[in-house]
């Protein structure tokens, strides 16, 4: 920014080399004249002026006009009356109008360089304010911008899960919006057990979701087999927690989300996979779903079986309390009324007459 620039208008010449002496002390770019400047265009007064100094008849008539025009145009511009015996109404006038900043002694040069440090001091601080103000509207428009971008993600993001898991799903039209249902499920159960976060509300869903993802690498002929599994296949299905971990790691989701994906079919005796984790050593966001997948696959229609009630999946779930399934889960699952889940199935597979339509057609 370079030094300031001060213009000292003092008509004596002795004291106006005195003073422009003391004031070169704060390392200053001093202009000392005995007249102001004329109406000509003056660089040094009317291009970065820091600080006038001058005495009581510079501020009279139009020449008080002529600083405010200057202060209004440089803000921050200080300016010094040097008075010894000084009308009092006018220095409150000048003082009042914001014409100066300040009345020194004309004698008292120590006075006059504090005051003029002080003022130089003031308009420097004045500039950063209004530099940070600036940086800080540029940021919370960049902020504005960011969240605005991030929330775009976000929905691309999840609608990609959903459209993915969707996918996943109508391999096999039977379990078409299986992975919606258990999500709901899941959150719900949460809820009841004391959840209330809403992003762990939603680590849990996207889990839910992304539960299955690993039977993507899973053939065909084995997944959509009609009888039972031999096996060998029973051992390539039971890969599909570690492969759906594997996959989702690299694209850096939250530890609840792999929770669910690599142990859902532990179990709380301890005799699950892959991993045989036993009772609280599971986690929780995962024993959670595992009671809503169950509940899922109870009462949806399989190849194999015709679904079953709620009623029946009540029992069943309270039958295998402790061993397959957390007790405290399945209290928080068995205080919550039948119809409540039916209503939340209803409501998560509403396409499902559609799809079952669609996969009668010939195309």
């Amino acid at each position: 920014m370079g030094p300031a620039k001060i213009l000292l208008i003092v008509r004596d010449p002795g004291r106006r080399e005195t003073q422009a002496r003391a004031l070169a002390r704060l390392g200053a770019d001093i202009r000392a004249v005995a007249v102001f400047p004329g109406p000509a265009p003056n660089p040094f007064l009317h291009e970065g002026l820091d600080l006038l100094v001058a005495e009581p008849r510079l501020f009279a008539g139009d020449r008080v006009r002529t600083i405010q025009t200057l202060k209004k145009d440089r803000p921050g511009l200080g300016v010094v009356l040097l008075a010894e015996k000084v009308d009092n109404a006018l220095a409150l006038r000048l003082l009042r109008d914001g014409v100066i900043d300040i009345v020194v002694c004309p004698d008292n040069n120590l006075h006059l360089v504090s005051a003029a440090a002080h003022l130089l001091k003031k308009k420097d601080l004045r500039e950063k304010i209004v530099i940070l103000r600036a940086r800080l509207r540029k940021l919370k428009a960049e902020e504005s911008q960011n969240l605005h971008r991030a929330h775009e993600l976000e929905e691309v993001y999840d609608t990609t899960i959903e459209n993915l898991m969707t996918a996943l799903d109508l391999r096999d039209v039977e379990t078409y919006g299986h992975s919606q249902t258990v999500a709901k499920y899941s959150q719900v159960l949460a809820g009841i057990l004391g959840v209330r976060d809403r992003s762990a509300l939603d680590h849990i869903r996207k889990g839910a979701l992304l539960h299955d993802i690993g039977k993507i690498a899973i053939p065909d002929v084995i997944l959509k087999k009609p009888g039972s599994l031999n096996g060998d296949e029973w051992d390539k299905i039971r890969l599909h927690p570690a492969l759906g971990f594997g996959l989702i790691k690299e694209i850096k989701l939250v530890h609840e989300v792999g929770n669910i994906i690599l142990h859902h079919h532990e179990r709380y005796d301890g005799t699950g996979y892959p991993s045989g984790l036993k009772e609280e050593v599971i986690p929780l966001e995962a024993r959670i779903f595992a009671l809503a997948d169950a509940l899922d696959a109870i009462t949806s229609h399989r190849p194999y079986r015709r679904p079953r009630d709620f009623k029946a999946a009540r029992r069943e779930i309270q039958r295998v309390s402790g061993s397959q399934f957390d007790p405290v889960i399945v209290d928080a699952f068995s205080s919550l009324d039948l119809a409540e889940w039916e209503k939340i199935r209803y409501e998560t597979t509403s396409l499902l007459t559609c799809m079952e339509y669609f996969q009668d057609l010939k195309i």
